[in-house]
This record gives structure tokens, sequence and C-alpha cells, in this order.
């Protein structure tokens, strides 16, 4: 857990860099939780299955097969897409197309410097596809894309980020590493870490 705590602060350190000169803003950010969860818990760590969330979700393909996923509150959806666009808070109550693409970049954004800091401390081949965007209740998201990827393991990798502008802003999000049966321990390995 240390190792991937000191992973999830490169790649959040990198991707908070990247996001403060989208937005021309001091943001700052820090990791409250990381660890691995049963994947029906993660459900209720977000709010349960009727909450309404914003979803980037990202195929993995390499030595570590599996999907990552971005997740954010609709709260913390909206607040993002007040920043990114130079509005007020409280501005957005709903997402349209521009939204949608805003928030989709920042889930590729954060998610890419994650898997980037993994991969160069790792030294494995983690190759992510195009992002997809989903905005509905999250157990509605979560079962299509468990349908739609097969087998994962039923732990699950799970990075809390939150994200500060000033005492304004307090973008709540979630990251989850689902990797295929398997995949996970070749990560451990990789890391240095002996696997039961």
């Amino acid at each position: 857990m240390d190792a991937l705590k000191e992973i999830s602060n490169i790649g959040m350190g990198n991707a908070v860099t990247s996001l403060a000169q989208l937005v021309n803003r001091r943001i700052d950010m820090n990791v409250p939780l990381t660890r691995f969860m049963p994947l029906d818990e993660t459900i209720s760590l977000v709010g349960g299955p009727e909450e309404i969330v914003s979803c980037v979700s990202l195929n993995i393909s390499g030595d570590v097969p599996g999907m990552v996923l971005f997740i954010f509150d609709s709260q913390s959806t909206f607040q993002m897409v007040d920043l990114l666009m130079g509005m007020n808070l409280g501005t957005t109550a709903d997402l349209d197309e521009m939204a949608e693409s805003a928030v989709k970049e920042i889930g590729n954004v954060l998610t890419g410097s994650f898997i980037g800091a993994l991969c160069q401390m790792t030294q494995l081949n983690m190759v992510t596809a195009v992002p997809m965007f989903a905005f509905d209740m999250l157990g509605a998201i979560l079962t299509s894309l468990m349908v739609a990827s097969g087998r994962v393991e039923d732990h699950v990798l799970v990075i809390q980020t939150q994200l500060f502008q000033e005492k304004e802003v307090n973008i709540k999000g979630n990251f989850f590493l689902l990797t295929e049966p398997g995949s996970i321990q070749v990560l451990f390995k990789a890391l240095g870490l002996a696997v039961e």
C-alpha cells in the first residue's frame, strides 16, 4: 500500500500540474485513501448504487490488462465544469456536450498521469484506450462496464482524491483499477512485493 500510495501521489501530482496549467490557476490535491477492497464495497464508498455520478473509463492492455475508472459525484462534476470553463461556482446544474467533453478530458489527464507513474516505477507496459464517458446512476454504470469487460478480480485498487482550488472548490474523485484475473500479481511482482 505504501508503494501504491507513493505512485498515486506522484501520478496525481503530475495530473494536478497539468490541470493547473489548463485552468491557469493553482490547484492543490491530496490522496486520503489508497487500498484494495471488494468491488461491492466500492459502491457504498462512492454513495450507493443510485448515486448520480460521472465516470470516465479506459480499457488497459499490455502487462496488466483491465480497466481504470475515474468517478466523481454529481456535485464534484458540476464544480469541475465550472472550474474548467471559468464560470462562477454553482453555475453548472446539468451537462451539455461541451461539459461532458471537459469532464472526459480531466478524467483522461488524471488517469493517464497515474498509469504513466505506474509504468515508470514498475517498467511494465500498460496502454490505455480512448476514454469513454457516462453520467448516470453508479449501479447502472458499473453493471454495463462489468458486462462489457468480462471477468475482473474480486478486489479493486481504490484511490480517493481531493482537488482544491483556494477555499471554494473541493472536487472529490475515486480512481478504481480493475484488473483481469492474475494481472494484479504481475503488478505486485513488479513492485517487489510478495504475493500469496
